[in-house]
């Protein structure tokens, strides 16, 4: 399947819940095991272990990932670029669960359809928005804004929750990123699996490295909740819903696809609220 798809059909709306469950799901899955696995380490660690995964799957498919302009040597600079913006785009998530709740974090993460149906037009200029679907994005926008004051007037979770609130905000804006730079690269011919092994190999080696170099130990001992979490987090999210995803940018237009994973943040609620009794 080559061609890109201008409306979602069922599959890929039955495709992105999905997806939408899992990212609010794992919010909670990393605060978790923020209680025994420092930040940088547990997503270096993540990132890595994930590439393993998807190094066996291509194995398996025996998949040829450089066929024509997605050999390697044309998308070596978008796989570096798009690779080092999903590190940073971590590293602030990661960082920022210390300060703020996973129920917070969720939402702020997922302003990133925002900047990417506000930039797409710049890379992709047949994906313009519509008007309801721009006065929908600045609705979204306005109760962003809503929600980011109250850290400062109102924090539940501690004096320095805005900064939380802001790193999450940041890695939306590294996130969407992200999305455009492989939709404006060689990239967007690739494979999805391609694309995952650069963002994998080049975050994880940024991230542990980043962690190393910051003073950050492994823990001698871990919780078997921890080592779930972490799990949780390589084999569902980091590996099997982000090839999904990608595989997605490449087929459905993005800006579409984007503005509808603002159910993610739905679904982070009401975990972060079931599961870690957020406020």
């Amino acid at each position: 399947m080559t061609d890109r798809r201008a409306h979602l059909d069922l599959f890929a709306m039955v495709c992105l819940v999905g997806c939408a469950a899992l990212w609010g799901l794992n919010q909670t899955a990393t605060k978790v095991a923020l209680a025994e696995i420092p930040p940088l380490l547990q997503a270096g660690v993540r990132s890595l272990c994930a590439a393993v995964l998807l190094a066996g799957w291509i194995i398996y498919k025996k998949l040829d990932l450089a066929p024509g302009e997605g050999h390697w040597a044309y998308t070596w600079r978008g796989g570096l670029l798009t690779g080092s913006l999903f590190a940073a785009e971590f590293a602030c998530i990661f960082i920022g669960l210390q300060y703020t709740t996973a129920s917070r974090m969720v939402v702020f993460v997922y302003f990133s359809p925002l900047v990417v149906a506000a930039a797409m037009p710049l890379v992709a200029p047949q994906e313009k928005l519509h008007a309801r679907q721009v006065l929908g994005l600045l609705g979204a926008f306005a109760g962003l804004v809503w929600a980011f004051s109250e850290g400062f007037h109102t924090p539940t979770v501690g004096d320095k929750q805005w900064l939380g609130d802001a790193l999450g905000a940041l890695a939306a804006v590294l996130w969407a990123g992200t999305t455009l730079s492989i939709r404006g690269s060689r990239l967007a011919t690739a494979l999805p699996e391609q694309t995952l092994m650069y963002q994998l190999v080049v975050s994880g080696v940024a991230l542990a490295g980043a962690g190393w170099l910051s003073g950050e130990l492994w823990p001698a001992q871990i919780s078997a909740l921890a080592w779930g979490s972490l799990a949780f987090q390589i084999v569902v999210v980091t590996f099997a819903s982000y090839l999904l995803w990608f595989w997605l940018v490449r087929h459905y237009a993005a800006a579409t696809i984007s503005a509808f994973t603002l159910l993610t943040p739905v679904f982070g609620l009401l975990f972060g609220v079931w599961l870690l009794n957020d406020p």
